[in-house]
């Protein structure tokens, strides 16, 4: 995993957020993540095992242990158990960002530079909404995008507006994986918890 020079977590905004339920959780558990030293990565509500609410998250250097994890999943769930944003049964899955991970942070951006990334704009440039290219750093409030399907004739070099991205996330490629056996464990950092309604059935 390539690893963000920042060591203190909450200390940098995430570019792109969540909407409606998924999005009071996020207000719900950040706080409680970055207490114990973790940035939010992304929250997301599925229909997995009739409902399965996903946290994911790390440290600010961009790992995640599975100790990491159930230290999470510990701290949210009385947590979400006194707000309780969701009015159904469901289970509570934390995990680390993975391998083809979502970028939401600047640091994101800059540190996997290189690798081939999907991006997707909240509102189009020159008709264009989505885009997949190699990751070039980011400039002032633009992300920079080398494009390998631009046409011959133009620039294959594209700028972004930070403000405008709603979402980016890494691609798969065997350069990703490589680099991903050699630093990260063999399984995959992840805890699953139900909740008390489940457990007492």
């Amino acid at each position: 995993m390539v690893e963000s020079s920042q060591t203190k977590a909450g200390t940098e905004p995430r570019l792109m957020s969540e909407k409606g339920l998924e999005a009071r959780v996020a207000t719900i558990v950040e706080p409680v993540i970055v207490d114990l030293g973790y940035d939010l990565v992304r929250v997301r509500i599925t229909g997995q095992h009739g409902c399965t609410v996903q946290i994911m998250a790390e440290s600010p250097d961009g790992t995640m242990t599975i100790d990491g994890c159930e230290a999470v999943s510990r701290a949210l769930s009385p947590v979400l158990d006194v707000e309780d944003p969701i009015d159904s049964e469901y289970y509570l899955e934390v995990s680390s960002p993975g391998v083809d991970r979502p970028l939401v942070r600047v640091r994101d951006l800059i540190a996997w530079t290189g690798h081939d990334a999907r991006i997707e704009l909240s509102s189009p440039i020159e008709g264009r909404r989505r885009y997949r290219g190699l990751l070039d750093g980011v400039e002032g409030d633009e992300l920079k995008l080398i494009l390998p399907d631009a046409p011959a004739d133009s620039d294959p070099n594209v700028r972004l507006p930070l403000a405008s991205l709603a979402d980016a996330k890494l691609v798969m490629t065997d350069k990703l994986m490589e680099l991903a056996l050699k630093a990260q464990p063999a399984e995959p950092a992840e805890v699953d918890e139900a909740t008390d309604a489940d457990r007492e059935e």
